[in-house]
């Protein structure tokens, strides 16, 4: 059986709504996800760290993927995290991302235990590949050190592309520092290894390097201009419009990542039951939406659409 198209593009993280006693938002959830794929995202990286997915249960998360796909929300455009610290989680969520379609998923390391050997690591990948037994499988790493304090090296990456060729399918560089994104680019990407940068601050960069696109959290909100750097990063105009989506991004990140982008998504959509996040999250001080939101509508942003 031949492997699935690979996705590419701009994908979101995306923000998972809950109601007033923190249980996940369905009927949100596929309405933003909706909105996302009509206003510039390719795909959609649900269960992320945006997404607050390890403060959800596995069964909360495969209740959502099922709503998606029933919804009409096309599998082959998610690719949802599906890295826990217990194997069996990890393939559980895997297994069901597979049987439902989806354009691959996006696997955190095993992040509790801290200073584990590339051995352990691989073992986990594998282990998790060996389970799941599946030709479909498209495996992406997310290597996001700032959070896990779990590192992916090049050597593991090696060592998992020589054994699960086709079935690696890529990376998504989180750890915020460019020269090990392009590190990956060189050493992998004539091998068919697909590098998204974490954010789209390294947006250009990558697609110059023959990066695939971005998974990053920002574009809960501003989608468009950044599948915009993305279609059209070989125009002359290019650096302006990655200037443009770096400096929204500088905006948004002054405060706490995931509940700015629910207060965002609130303001706009004209909806505040979207500022609600899981404990231990808080939602934004006052003070703080306040000042986000007025910096956001200096610089002109928008989010065409949201509040239909």
């Amino acid at each position: 059986m031949a492997h699935p198209v690979r996705i590419s593009g701009v994908l979101s993280p995306v923000v998972t709504p809950f109601k007033r006693d923190f249980t996940p938002d369905a009927a949100r959830f596929v309405r933003h996800c909706k909105w996302l794929l009509a206003h510039g995202c390719s795909g959609l990286a649900i269960f992320g760290t945006n997404s607050e997915a390890n403060s959800m249960s596995v069964a909360e998360k495969i209740e959502l993927l099922e709503a998606l796909v029933a919804a009409g929300v096309p599998a082959k455009s998610l690719m949802p995290g599906t890295g826990h610290c217990a194997i069996t989680d990890s393939v559980a969520l895997t297994r069901r991302a597979v049987e439902l379609g989806c354009a691959g998923v996006l696997m955190l390391p095993p992040f509790y235990y801290k200073g584990v050997s590339d051995e352990g690591l691989y073992r986990n990948f594998a282990e998790v590949i060996e389970r799941v037994a599946s030709n479909r499988l498209q495996l992406y790493l997310y290597h996001i050190p700032p959070v896990s304090q779990v590192g992916i090296s090049l050597a593991l990456i090696d060592r998992l592309l020589g054994r699960y060729p086709g079935i690696v399918a890529g990376v998504k560089d989180s750890s915020g520092d460019w020269s090990n994104t392009k590190a990956m680019l060189d050493a992998f990407a004539a091998r068919g290894f697909d590098v998204f940068a974490g954010s789209e601050v390294f947006l250009l960069d990558n697609m110059r390097s023959g990066g695939k696109g971005c998974i990053t959290a920002t574009g809960n909100v501003n989608p468009g201009p950044i599948d915009r750097v993305y279609r059209e990063w070989q125009s002359a105009n290019a650096d302006d419009l990655q200037a443009g989506i770096t400096a929204t991004r500088k905006i948004v990140q002054k405060v706490p990542m995931i509940p700015a982008l629910k207060a965002i998504v609130a303001h706009y959509a004209k909806d505040p039951h979207w500022r609600t996040v899981r404990p231990p999250l808080t939602e934004l001080a006052h003070d703080q939406e306040a000042g986000l939101i007025r910096d956001l509508e200096a610089s002109g942003f928008a989010m065409p659409g949201i509040a239909n």
